[in-house]
């Protein structure tokens, strides 16, 4: 039966290619003899779902699409038809049972999804019995469409266990995190504050995390600031996520009035998450609690007195990010591109302005750019949607991180090694990167993703986050991965923005990455020998080789702020030249004082107070953390001027002292 029906479309094929008859009217059209059919085909059916093609239509046929969908819908529930004939011819060979917009009519947003042109995608299914290629290959033929693509599979980026949380506050960890939030289990959380307990890891260092802890004096989040979780369904119930979800306040009748935390967009209706089967083979299928994990991480409610704490889950006050649930994973079902792109124009038309994926594709080929904005048109063009809108005061466009992916291989996977997204590489507790990062080209930062093999402390070495107890039996749990990074990343962006709320503050969505990009604390000093865990590193293959530099929360919020930060190792003597901020003459100037609380100096431990010597500030660290400095100085004299006296302006200028330990010579800075 299937090789008969594959002849018949290929039969077609041949009668199509061999008509030369103008188009008559909008119901009539022929093969376009300067376009190829093959040339219209994106991409390959290889881990393509059975009996799904997405067509892109020119302008001049959508009238006719529309208005044969408008006749349909009057008379049935299930639109079947394109009005126009030789697309129809095709659909009855195929046995269309489903035509229609991949995006659906969007309300307040219809003017811009049609300026996008993402309203020309249109999403066909059929008897999945029929020969994709062929069938590809029959609607490629028309003239009124300009492009199909098959719709790939995706794949989460992380190892697929989980270790559920069993509590206890072994080791020094209480003792060494400290913290204003009464979490209950923070401590266990050294992503976010790490001081090198040996119940993590005997190879942890101080300083490998995000540096969360004097962020979050500053701020712990904002409300206005919306993180769309493109992943598995989040468990919006969970008691250390609820408060923090975003609510739709209009929910949307085009998906039946059931995106009320978000949608999921596999199965067509409410968000789940606890979705399991088992295969023939035995095997263990369906949801794992990896949405409910990377949201955890991004805003986990903060100071509530349960649980964790998530990078942006605000400080007690109801003022968290809020977590939009775009679900794409569904028990063993979902993960392809159609489904992504769907969810990623939802987060955009409602409000979104950070997208979170930890995804990445199955058996990706991709290498590069212009290969990626081929072979994927349409989530390609949903990206650049969710880019262009402005859904946040304080950013002229949408922020997008992908995970790098975990199959260690020397450049990010797509599409988050796309130029324009933020790809996240991972590092384990010991500051060095994990056995399974992928790393190289188009790898932009780096985060926490932990490392549950070969670490002395076991599961303890991955995140911590939040998870859900209908599957893993517990309400908090380990993961690690480049998906578990990628969130760190996403919520020190979504602190950043909420700090710029606060401070007036807006940017352009180039100005903001830029800062972004250039908050970090340096990897390369610890790059040196070899790492053994799950694999065996040639760590010196790393260099240069995992972005920018670890992601700094409180740099990223010193930068918003315009207080300029010095970057201080522990241990040594340093003298740090000011030119950059006081001009090129520096060094004659007379500096008249410098300020710091004796609170801060204790802080940093330092042996004696800082100093001036020649234009450069003289201090010794010997404890990491972060201390506020003031340095005066005069400009034009010796002393400033007064009612007497001639003399200059007295000058003030503020500082971030970030103290780290660090083995390198040069301070170990980028």
């Amino acid at each position: 039966m299937q090789n008969r029906k594959k002849v018949l479309i290929l039969a077609s094929l041949l009668f199509a290619a061999c008509g030369s008859d103008p188009i008559q009217d909008a119901a009539t059209s022929v093969t376009d003899p300067q376009e190829p059919a093959a040339a219209k085909i994106c991409n390959s059916s290889t881990s393509a779902v059975k009996g799904t093609i997405i067509a892109k239509f020119n302008e001049e046929a959508i009238p006719v699409l529309e208005e044969a969908a408008a006749r349909q819908a009057a008379t049935r529930s299930q639109v079947t038809r394109s009005g126009i004939q030789r697309v129809d011819e095709i659909f009855e060979e195929l046995h269309v049972s489903s035509f229609k917009r991949v995006f659906p009519y969007a309300g307040d947003r219809e003017a811009q999804t049609r300026a996008a042109g993402l309203h020309r995608w249109y999403v066909l299914t059929f008897d999945e019995d029929q020969d994709l290629d062929a069938a590809a290959e029959r609607l490629a033929s028309v003239a009124e469409v300009s492009k199909v693509q098959f719709s790939v599979e995706l794949r989460k980026a992380y190892d697929g266990k989980a270790y559920p949380f069993t509590g206890g506050a072994h080791g020094e960890t209480r003792a060494l995190v400290t913290s204003d939030f009464n979490d209950p289990n923070l401590f266990w959380q050294w992503h976010y504050i790490n001081n090198a307990d040996a119940a993590i890891a005997t190879a942890a260092r101080v300083g490998a995390d995000v540096n969360a802890a004097p962020a979050w004096k500053l701020t712990g989040g904002n409300s206005q600031v919306i993180v769309a979780i493109v992943d598995e369904g989040i468990k919006y119930t969970h008691p250390d996520l609820a408060a923090n979800m975003w609510t739709n306040p209009n929910p949307s009748p085009e998906y039946n009035n059931e995106d009320i935390h978000g949608y999921n967009f596999v199965d067509e209706g409410p968000i789940t998450w606890d979705k399991r089967e088992t295969s023939i083979s035995g095997e263990e299928l369906g949801d794992s609690g990896h949405g409910t994990h990377v949201a955890g991480t991004v805003a986990a409610v903060n100071n509530n007195g349960i649980g964790v704490a998530g990078v942006a889950g605000g400080t007690g006050h109801n003022d968290g990010v809020r977590l939009m649930s775009c679900q794409i994973f569904s028990g063993s079902k979902g993960g392809t591109d159609l489904i992504s792109s769907r969810a990623i124009k939802y987060a955009a038309d409602h409000g979104a302005s950070i997208l979170q994926c930890s995804y990445g594709y199955s058996g990706n080929d991709i290498s590069s750019d212009r290969m990626y904005e081929e072979r994927s048109p349409l989530e390609h063009e949903a990206l650049l949607y969710f880019m262009n809108q402005k859904n946040c005061p304080a950013l002229d466009g949408g922020l997008v991180f992908y995970a790098a992916g975990n199959d260690g291989l020397p450049v990010s996977q797509y599409p988050g090694a796309y130029r324009d997204f933020i790809s996240v590489t991972s590092i384990a507790p010991d500051y060095l990167p994990t056995y399974y990062t992928c790393y190289g080209p188009g790898c932009n930062v780096a985060a926490p993703g932990g490392e549950t093999t070969g670490q002395s402390g076991g599961e303890k070495a991955g995140v911590l986050s939040t998870l859900c107890s209908e599957i893993s039996g517990a309400d908090y749990g380990y993961m690690q991965g480049t998906s578990m990074a990628c969130p760190h990343a996403s919520g020190v962006a979504a602190l950043g923005l909420s700090y710029a709320l606060a401070n007036g503050k807006h940017y352009t969505r180039e100005e903001f990455v830029s800062m972004y990009l250039t908050s970090v604390s340096d990897l390369e000093c610890y790059l040196e020998g070899t790492k053994e865990t799950g694999a065996v590193l040639n760590l010196e293959d790393y260099r240069g080789k995992m972005g920018t530099g670890l992601i700094d929360a409180y740099q990223l919020l010193m930068q918003i702020e315009g207080t300029p930060c010095l970057k201080v190792p522990t241990g040594s003597l340093q003298l740090i030249t000011l030119s950059q901020y006081f001009g090129g003459s520096a060094n004659n100037l007379t500096y008249t004082g410098i300020e710091m609380s004796k609170e801060d100096q204790e802080k940093l431990g330092l042996p004696s107070e800082p100093e001036m010597y020649n234009g450069q500030l003289m201090i010794k660290c010997m404890k990491p953390g972060v201390a506020h400095i003031t340095v005066k100085a005069v400009a034009g004299g010796n002393r400033p001027g007064s009612a007497t006296i001639i003399g200059g302006i007295e000058v003030t200028k503020e500082f971030a002292i970030i103290a780290r330990d660090s083995g390198s010579k040069n301070g170990g800075w980028l």
